[in-house]
């Protein structure tokens, strides 16, 4: 494996394809989720010589936690569907690496599941839905576990829609059509991890909220529980619940970016969820100096949406990201390889950033800025492109 591609194409072999689909598409044309990728390489580096890099620093750090690259694991949702227990050995993957990993509301294995596997801090993320009495207790479990953030996601109150899904009649666990159980008998590798593990549902919420103790009541509840009413004031209740640091996920405008800071969030994630909400807007990365100029000084701003490689995360950082998160390129390596699969793609972001920053003439993460690009105003004050 020499790159995302390449764990790409094996994934898309090795998964069941309403589940390969899940995570490699996104809403209606599918223009902005490819807009996230594509936007990237509009940036040029300028590349120099005779420049001594010979020891070099990728070391950083996102809300004070050291990390090992400005880089995280996003929240992705069933992810435990990728590859049995999922979650799990993503999380020991980031662990190992020294980058925090996020776990999501509807994620496959549980907070305390994934707690007990790791011994260093998550962060998790929260979808507020309608019942506030399980969003309350959702927060408290993840106070519990020990997890150092909450990701709070601003951008599903309602659902953008996925025609992928709604054609592959996505559901967890697959439902056994004739066209389902044909997919399933040419994935034998996930068939084989999948028969030896416990954790098919979701496991944050069957048995949690209330009415919800199997899949067939949980599709009922979940139709119902996107809210919304959800809005800025109702983020007190939440901070005062969880009492720990905030981030805030799905800020797409600089106008939300000064509402995230007057909220107290101590991050905020530049994100248009991956492509996959509304479809049309600009990506993640067109975003980001707009935001940067308006909040940069006030609050840590991390970007997430079409990284593909190293390159690109030395790309927002010079657009002033204090970090990226990534999650298809885990993905596809977690549906490969498993958590082998998932070291190995860190190990090569690593080293193309590692090397791309060496021949921008920089040494050290902490000193890149916009300089290392020959076009860093190509998103400025255009809202976009």
């Amino acid at each position: 494996m020499t790159c995302v591609e390449d764990f790409r194409q094996v994934a898309a072999r090795r998964v069941p394809r309403m589940f390969y689909d899940y995570a490699d598409s996104g809403s209606w044309t599918e223009h902005t989720y490819r807009a996230n990728v594509s936007d990237f390489a509009l940036l040029k580096f300028c590349q120099r010589v005779g420049i001594n890099f010979e020891h070099r620093n990728l070391r950083s750090t996102l809300l004070g936690e050291d990390v090992t690259l400005p880089l995280a694991l996003s929240p992705t949702g069933l992810t435990g569907m990728q590859h049995a227990d999922g979650e799990i050995l993503a999380a020991r993957a980031a662990e190992n690496f020294g980058i925090p990993f996020t776990l999501s509301t509807m994620s496959i294995c549980s907070i305390e599941d994934v707690a007990a596997h790791v011994s260093r801090p998550f962060w998790f993320q929260l979808y507020v839905m309608r019942d506030r009495d399980f969003v309350g207790r959702l927060i408290d479990r993840a106070k519990n576990a020990g997890c150092s953030a909450l990701v709070v996601t601003m951008d599903l109150q309602i659902l953008g829609q996925r025609h992928k899904d709604i054609k592959n009649g996505l559901s967890t666990p697959p439902k056994p059509t004739l066209m389902n159980l044909l997919n399933l008998a040419c994935k034998p590798y996930w068939c084989m991890h999948m028969l030896a593990t416990r954790r098919r549902t979701f496991g944050n919420i069957v048995g949690h909220a209330k009415g919800v103790s199997d899949m067939g009541s949980l599709s009922a509840w979940t139709e119902q529980q996107f809210d919304p009413t959800l809005s800025w004031d109702q983020l007190e209740w939440i901070k005062a619940r969880w009492g720990g640091k905030i981030i805030l996920k799905g800020i797409l405008d600089a106008r939300d970016a000064r509402k995230a800071v007057d909220a107290g969030a101590d991050a905020l994630i530049v994100s248009n969820h991956g492509g996959r909400q509304l479809d049309g807007t600009s990506s993640s990365i067109a975003m980001l100096p707009d935001i940067v100029a308006e909040v940069g000084q006030d609050i840590e701003v991390l970007l997430d949406g079409g990284v593909r490689g190293g390159q690109d995360i030395l790309r927002a950082v010079a657009l002033g990201a204090q970090g990226v998160m990534m999650g298809r390129p885990f993905l596809y390596a977690l549906g490969a390889f498993g958590e082998a699969g998932v070291r190995r793609c860190l190990q090569l972001m690593a080293n193309e950033l590692d090397v791309s920053m060496a021949f921008c003439g920089r040494t050290d993460i902490r000193d890149v800025d916009r300089s290392i690009l020959l076009n860093p105003q190509i998103f400025d004050g255009t809202n976009g492109l």
